[in-house]
């Protein structure tokens, strides 16, 4: 039984056939979610509601011709967007979606685990940098050093602002940060300003609208990805999808109370956080147009780490007095 459901969370849910599944949905969501803030209809003649669009996408892509730059270093080029992919999944396998035994740390939920699933979203901006630099095309090298510079301005706030609550929690393991706020659902009014400067630094990560500086369309082609086509391009296109609805549901574990009620009103729970999450980084998205490389790093530090150093500092002031 122990094999069978371990066989199960890796492949069926929640491994890579409902990432894939969730991904696209979630992706379609987003894109309609958009397109009616802007007066749009969106995704519409793919499926019922163009529920189908971004699959039809995805493997469309994946007939396409799949070429690669002459003087591109081809190790590299050809390796890194299954790398990407394979982050961005192990690191969907840390969410708390089934109704983990507090007392029983397993393979996938220990102590800890929060600051591995910070690193494994980490890793894929290291890995746009290294794509852009193989390809050796001057867009897409622009796109990678822009991928860089954003990192050093959105990272150290997303990291205060996520680990405040597992502060005031008293714990490193999401499963027992979560449980910590269901008991307590009062304490999630404390973390209201974490939650924002997560969010915005996460639509940073994600690099949407308007921090969308490295694959900017009008003033570097496509920037990071201008070489890549075909197969390549849908394993990114797929990764930055699974890595929306990861990045979704660690706000939602850490600062909306995660999943509680099992299997089945987990799920639930699960869907319905992550796509309000979803929602509101549609909502920055339509409502901003894109900012200079510089003005996001000024931001990232001049506003969004001062605000999540008074998060963290009203958090250990809170611990101290409920202690």
């Amino acid at each position: 039984m122990a094999v069978l459901r371990t066989f199960l969370y890796l492949l069926v849910y929640p491994g890579i056939l409902f990432l894939f599944a969730y991904s696209t949905f979630s992706e379609w969501f987003d894109r309609k979610v958009y397109a009616r803030l802007q007066n749009r209809m969106g995704p519409t003649h793919t499926g019922r509601f163009g529920l189908l669009q971004p699959i039809a996408d995805f493997f469309k892509l994946l007939a396409k011709e799949d070429i690669v730059p002459e003087a591109a270093d081809k190790g590299l080029f050809n390796v890194l967007p299954a790398i990407s992919l394979a982050v961005v999944s192990t690191a969907a396998l840390l969410l708390p979606l089934w109704n983990f035994d507090l007392a029983k740390p397993g393979l996938t939920s220990f102590s800890g685990d929060i600051i591995v699933m910070l690193y494994l979203l980490s890793l894929p901006t290291l890995i746009l940098f290294l794509a852009a630099w193989s390809s050796t095309n001057l867009f897409s090298t622009i796109g990678g050093a822009r991928v860089l510079t954003m990192l050093f301005g959105y990272e150290v706030p997303l990291f205060l602002a996520v680990l405040s609550p597992a502060i005031l929690a008293n714990s490193w393991r999401l499963a027992e940060i979560a449980a910590f706020y269901q008991a307590k659902p009062l304490l999630l009014l404390v973390n209201v300003l974490g939650f924002l400067v997560a969010l915005i630094a996460v639509q940073a990560k994600l690099e949407r609208t308007p921090f969308d500086i490295p694959d900017a369309e009008t003033e570097i082609v496509g920037g990071t990805f201008t070489e890549y086509s075909g197969k390549k391009l849908a394993l990114f296109r797929l990764t930055f999808d699974i890595e929306l609805v990861v990045a979704s549901g660690l706000l939602a574990a850490v600062f909306l109370g995660g999943f509680p009620g099992g299997v089945v009103l987990g799920l639930i729970l699960f869907v319905v956080k992550t796509l309000f999450v979803i929602f509101l980084l549609s909502l920055i998205r339509a409502l901003t147009s894109r900012i200079r490389i510089d003005q996001v790093v000024a931001f990232a530090w001049k506003i969004l780490a001062p605000l999540a150093v008074l998060q963290l500092l009203a958090t250990i002031l809170l611990k101290g007095f409920l202690s």
